[in-house]
């Protein structure tokens, strides 16, 4: 069987016979486990890189057009280094426009490329393909010029495409946990100071599994209320600020503080609500992890769901319904929602043993209420971004 490289590589040859011999990076994708829409409001969050991501190989081609292919759409993709502004029909391509405008925008001077991208994340399942990509194009237009620049420095330039050029004002877990990540740790990552540390993850160990379900209900954060709950959660800070002086965003609200939370606007303070016992669960789910105690962790996972669901409202029937059949399952933990909402994935920590037993009834159960077919994967903590050798 070949490697992820081997394929690659094989593509770009195919679609690039007289280009020179490519690098070839990859970049993976994050499950979040604790801390949902934290990340925009200077919270913490909890996300682990997973071992399915996006794959690219890059030449320079001696022009200053950047030439991509796409294994996973079978399309292809051209523009010039001096107009750098987003396609309306080849969408994916953005992604590598952004992070190219990035790049210009710093003063560094881009040299025409050839590219081939092909990934294995679901798409629009809440896993961050999108993410990824900007990672990898990063890393590899880096690694080719021979910038060297800081890593934390390339996972802002990546946000930035995202947020500026892609138009989705997502936080900055995404890109952090795709650069960042290490085998079988998750990411603790304050994303006010995006100081972080790696926390080991006893699960394997102690017979657990992080089960991921696809609800197969495509999400669009650039056509959601996702810039919504952003704008919720700034109306609120700014409310709450006459009463806590000195507040710059929801990581500012202690728990001390949700008698005054709770008076707000009925719709602020469910959103700050969820934010600030949010931040709580993030903080004592490691300290559980630390302690090995699994069963807590599984009840903030939970909690987490119910939050999202009521207070967050960014869940929806199929994400409930996915999350109280894993639940229904024998030795099961906890589950929830994962990701920004509105579709996408649930995750659960599933023993060891009884996969097979969890993957059969969550299938067959979604299937008959809904008449959709789940996917259903175990994801192993993975390392970060970097050149495949």
């Amino acid at each position: 069987m070949k490697s992820k490289k081997e394929l690659i590589l094989q593509q770009f040859r195919e679609q690039f016979p007289k280009a020179a011999e490519p690098l070839v990076v990859w970049a993976p994708g994050r499950v979040n486990l604790l801390g949902e829409h934290t990340d925009y409001n200077d919270g913490f969050v909890f996300p682990m890189a997973i071992d399915v991501g996006i794959t690219m190989a890059g030449a320079f081609n001696g022009t200053d057009q950047v030439n991509i292919y796409s294994v996973n759409f079978s399309a292809r993709d051209s523009f010039s280094l001096q107009e750098l502004v987003p396609s309306a029909t080849q969408k994916w391509s953005n992604y590598i426009r952004g992070v190219c405008q990035q790049f210009a925008l710093l003063g560094f001077e881009l040299k025409g490329l050839d590219l081939v991208v092909e990934g294995n994340v679901p798409q629009g399942a809440g896993l961050s393909s999108s993410a990824a990509l900007e990672v990898a194009a990063a890393v590899l237009l880096d690694a080719l010029h021979g910038w060297e620049q800081d890593r934390v420095e390339l996972v802002k330039l990546a946000q930035r495409a995202e947020n500026d050029f892609v138009g989705v004002d997502c936080g900055i877990m995404d890109q952090f946990a795709s650069m960042m990540g290490q085998e079988n740790h998750a990411l603790f990552l304050d994303c006010r100071s995006l100081g972080y540390d790696l926390i080991p993850l006893p699960f394997e160990r102690q017979g657990y599994a992080v089960a991921v379900v696809n609800s197969r209900v495509q999400r669009g954060l650039v056509d959601s209320e996702y810039n919504l709950r952003r704008e919720q959660c700034e109306g609120a800070v700014e409310l709450l600020g006459r009463e806590l002086s000195g507040i710059k965003s929801l990581r500012d609200v202690a728990m001390e503080h949700l008698p005054l939370v709770n008076g707000l606007p009925d719709v602020l303070a469910k959103r700050a609500r969820h934010v600030v016992t949010e931040n709580n669960k993030v903080l004592a789910g490691i300290k559980a992890l630390e302690a090995g105690d699994l069963v807590q962790f599984g009840e903030l996972l939970t909690a987490s769901h119910l939050s999202l669901r009521d207070d967050f409202e960014v869940s929806r029937k199929e994400l409930d319904l996915l999350v109280e059949l894993a639940l229904g399952v024998p030795g099961v933990l906890g589950a929830r929602m994962t990701g920004a909402g509105f579709g996408g994935c649930i995750i659960a920590l599933v023993p060891e043993r009884a996969l097979r037993e969890f993957k059969e009834r969550v299938f067959q159960g979604y299937k008959e209420e809904t008449g959709l077919e789940a996917e259903i994967y175990v994801f192993k903590p993975a390392a970060g971004a970097g050149p495949i050798l």
